[in-house]
């Protein structure tokens, strides 16, 4: 297989993985916009080393020049993946939102059955999970086996450690 065929068919895969994260929170949204302003102003710097390491000589054996080029393709390219989410955001509107049921941009309070663990997380797109700030992804396994149920309801989850059996004990926004 030619390995043009295998770069592109991996641009177009990573493309589609990334307009599928177009659904976020306009804090999410705020986020994104605030790394694009930075990335872009780091710009400069870049185009400032390139030009200090072309100045060095011989190109062909250049190696600070190849990391500067380098540095610049990527910066590149994550400068144009924001941009791209961010041409295919939506954001969602939190008053429209309901706390009857688990849903996106839901704060669940859990109660581990087994254990009698309390834990209390945001479900939230793929694009703002942070666990460290108890945000976990919609595409998670625990997410996924709350979405729809309401407090009272017990879910029973299957995770890479085995079942846990979960139950709802509050929802809010």
């Amino acid at each position: 297989m030619p390995e043009s065929f295998i770069i592109l068919f991996f641009k177009i895969t990573k493309l589609k993985i990334i307009l599928e994260m177009a659904y976020m929170s306009q804090d999410g949204y705020n986020k994104l916009l605030a790394d694009l302003r930075e990335l872009e102003g780091k710009r400069p710097d870049i185009i400032r080393a390139i030009a200090e390491a072309r100045d060095k000589g011989d190109l062909s054996e250049n190696a600070e020049y190849d990391a500067a080029k380098e540095a610049q393709g990527l910066l590149e390219m994550k400068i144009n993946e924001l941009k791209m989410i961010i041409a295919e955001a939506k954001i969602i509107d939190t008053s429209k939102l309901s706390a009857d049921s688990v849903q996106v941009l839901t704060k669940v309070g859990l109660k581990n059955t087994k254990t009698g663990a309390v834990m209390q997380y945001t479900i939230v797109p793929e694009s703002e999970a942070n666990l460290r700030e108890a945000k976990i992804s919609i595409n998670t396994p625990i997410a996924k086996g709350l979405l729809g149920k309401k407090v009272g309801d017990v879910a029973e989850i299957t995770v890479p450690q085995g079942k846990i059996t979960l139950e709802i004990t509050s929802i809010s926004i």
